[in-house]
This record gives structure tokens, C-alpha cells and sequence, in this order.
């Protein structure tokens, strides 16, 4: 394992700067880096030149020989200038948080389109910073405007960088217009679309398992779950259905995490569109996290990033079993569960059912008898509370969503 150092920077005393650096120590693990100390300050604002203080960098320097790191962690995103300062002169290795972030989920990629929005954020990243790697190559001092050496292989790289960048984005966009293409034939299924948003490893992965033990459906294929940060970075789709016809198609996505890179949530932006085209959120909340009103915030940040503030939300309040006193909450609708124990489960599909039913409305269709497949469709997935054959066809009486009535508006009485 690698050993480093992580400086954070607590700045107008945040409250959630503690939680932060534990955060980080923990990006770093996962990244195989052993903490061996932790440095913070406290300022008004970041230097411009180091980030950090001037003493607090000789502070970094001292621990640096006494400790002999392999690297420096800083918990915010460094700016091009300030990661060449301080490289220069602590002369050793210097990362941020971002850079943590974006080889976890490099590490975690497994679907050709993660792999390349993952390479796509690396490489915006890093545009801007492929500098001050060529200092020690001669420069030629003849000739107004000339180049040297140094110059002229970092001019290449930058070339090379913004080639790749172009180069992933038409590769991606293929994916993304298939990806489109899939979402569209759910969306005319007008099956509602459920869709699990949450910070990183608050058990989204584990309540989609349990939703889908409760479906009829026969095959139970289950998604994949375990203890860490950023376990799922692929979109899962799972068909819910149950006996009592109140069915929905139920998404999970990547997880959220405090200073999420703004690349990645670009690189991401197609498989965050699962969140936000979804008819209900399921907030997943690890309730047994000290911190975890700050993470709501994260997470609804993320969410009005990507235009998805505005579509309704339940507040899933997990990992109940591992607390002992339930906190009195400031969030409606919510609901308290433990998707370990299936706790509280069928108390969840009743408030996704009621949240799907509040924005439909009663209505009438009469559909000609050729259109028995409407008919039928329709008999299967929804609740029909009437039924009369007519000479012009099937008069049916039920409840739709707006997408579902924009879909047979021909039809309606």
C-alpha cells in the first residue's frame, strides 16, 4: 500500500468538515493508501498560491521527512497552479479529492459505457493540468514568440488530451443514444418509472434486492451489493410486480458523495437522465450515519444539478436495525425501514403506491373492440373499476398518470 498525508482546509468552521476528513481517509483506503497522518487549518479562504498556508505548508514539509509519504491528499479540488506550487515545493507527489473519486470509480467500472464516462472525466480533469512536467528541458531563448522544447511536448500532450476527450464523446454518445432509445420504449410501456437516488453506500443496491423479493416475478435476479463506496456505478433495471396489479419499473444508479466532481457528473449525465425522467424518487438515506442530514444535502444538490428537484420523493430512512432511537424528521412523505431485514417493506410499497395514484386521474376510455390488446394491457397493469361493452367498444373506467392519458387521449369519453 501506498502511505499519505491528508490536509483538509476547515474553512468559516463548517460543521461538516470533521465528517469530511473521514470521508476522505476513507476514498483514500479504498484507493489502497494508508493515512498515516491528517493535517487541517483553519482560514476565511483558500490561498491562491498554495491553498493552504504558507506555515502550514513548511508544517507538510517537516511531516514529509519525518514520516516519508509516498504522496499528499488534499480534500478539495486543487486548481493547476496550486498542485505545481505545492509539488514544487514539497517536492513530492500531490492529488486531491476529485482525483481519489475518479480512480475509485475507474476501479469499480465494469460496462464499456462507465469505463469510457470514467476515462471521459479522467481526461476533462486533467486537460488543464498537464503542466509544469517539462520544466527541467531547455528552452530555446532565440526568436520572439519561440517555443522550446518543454513547451512544445507539453503543447503535444494538451493535443493529444483534447483528441481522446473528443474522440470518448462519440463513442459515448452512441451508447447514450441506445441507452435513449431503451428508456423511450419503457417510458410508451406507461408502466411508472421508480428511481433509487442516495449517497454513496446508503443501501440503494440492497432495498432494490429487497423490492424485488417482494415482485412475482418469477425470475429474481438481484443486484449487486456490498459495504463500500461507490459499489454500483452501472444502471440496474428491475420489473416489480405485484399481486395486487400496482406494478412499476424500478431504477438505481450511481451513488452521490460531497464535492462530487462536476466532470463526473457530466461523463455521468446520461445515466443520471434515469433519475431524473423517473415518475417518483426513493431517497435512500443510511439513518445510522452521524452526518447523514449533510448528506441529504449533497444529494439534493446533485439531484437540482440534473433537474430532477421537482419530481416527487419518499424519504427512505435506512439501515433502521443499527440505531437505537429513531430521530424525529423534518421530511415528508418518509418512512423508517431496514432493507437488511426487510423492515418495514411492504409499508414502503404502499406509500410508492399511493405517491404514483396521487398524481393519476380518474378517467374514461372507450376503445374499440380492434384494440383488445389496449384492453388487455390495460386489465393486466392497472386497476380497472369498470367495465361495460358497448356498440362501439369497450368503455372502461380507471385511473391514469398524465403520460398515461397523453398516450390515449384519442380514446377518451
Amino acid at each position: 500500500m501506498e502511505k499519505g498525508i491528508i490536509v483538509g482546509l476547515n474553512i468559516n468552521n463548517d460543521m461538516t468538515f470533521t465528517e469530511s476528513m473521514k470521508e476522505l481517509e476513507k476514498l483514500a483506503q479504498a484507493c489502497h493508501i494508508e493515512v498515516i497522518s491528517k493535517i487541517t487549518q483553519n482560514k476565511d479562504r483558500p490561498s491562491n498560491k498554495y491553498y493552504i498556508g504558507t506555515g502550514k505548508v513548511e508544517e507538510i514539509k517537516e511531516a514529509i521527512e519525518d514520516l516519508n509519504p509516498d504522496l499528499v491528499i488534499f480534500d478539495d479540488e486543487l486548481s493547476p497552479s496550486q498542485i505545481r506550487n505545492l509539488e514544487e515545493t514539497l517536492e513530492i507527489k500531490v492529488i486531491d479529492r476529485t482525483v481519489l473519486i475518479l480512480d475509485i470509480f475507474a476501479r469499480r467500472a465494469k460496462t464499456t459505457e462507465a469505463k469510457l464516462q470514467v476515462e471521459l472525466a479522467q481526461s476533462e480533469y486533467m486537460l488543464p493540468r498537464v503542466i509544469g512536467m517539462y520544466k527541467s528541458l531547455s528552452r530555446q531563448k532565440s526568436g520572439t514568440g519561440s517555443k522550446g522544447p518543454g513547451e512544445q511536448k507539453l503543447e503535444l500532450d494538451r493535443r493529444l488530451l483534447r483528441n481522446k476527450v473528443t474522440k470518448l464523446k462519440k463513442e459515448l454518445q452512441a451508447i447514450v443514444d441506445n441507452r435513449r432509445t431503451q428508456r423511450k420504449n419503457r417510458q410508451s410501456s406507461a408502466i411508472p418509472i421508480v428511481s433509487l437516488a442516495g449517497y454513496t453506500n446508503a443501501g440503494k443496491s440492497t432495498l432494490m434486492n429487497a423490492l424485488v423479493d417482494e415482485s412475482s416475478n418469477h425470475e429474481k435476479n438481484y443486484a449487486f451489493r456490498k459495504n463500500m463506496l461507490f459499489a454500483t456505478l452501472e444502471t440496474k433495471t428491475k420489473k416489480i410486480e405485484l399481486n395486487d396489479s400496482k406494478n412499476f419499473i424500478l431504477t438505481d444508479t450511481v451513488g452521490f458523495i460531497k464535492k462530487l466532481p462536476h466532470h463526473l457528473i457530466e461523463a455521468f449525465k446520461s445515466t443520471l437522465e434515469e433519475i431524473a425522467e423517473a415518475d417518483l424518487l426513493l431517497h435512500v438515506i443510511d439513518v445510522s450515519n452521524p452526518d447523514y442530514k449533510s448528506h441529504i444535502e449533497a444529494v439534493n444538490k446533485v439531484l437540482k444539478e440534473i433537474n430532477a428537484d421537482q419530481i416527487p420523493v419518499i424519504y427512505v430512512y435506512n439501515k433502521v436495525d443499527l440505531i437505537d432511537k429513531q430521530p424525529v424528521l423534518d421530511t415528508s412523505p418518509s418512512i423508517f425501514i431496514s432493507a437488511e431485514n426487510h423492515t418495514n417493506i411492504d409499508h414502503l410499497l404502499t406509500l410508492i403506491n399511493q405517491a404514483l395514484e396521487k398524481n393519476s386521474k380518474l378517467v374514461e376510455l372507450l376503445l374499440p373492440y380492434e384494440k383488445g390488446d389496449i384492453y388487455s394491457y390495460l386489465k393486466e397493469y392497472k386497476s380497472i373499476q369498470s367495465t361495460q361493452y358497448e356498440n362501439q367498444g369497450i368503455k372502461v373506467t380507471l385511473k391514469l398518470s398524465q403520460n398515461e392519458i397523453e398516450k390515449y387521449r384519442e380514446y377518451l369519453l
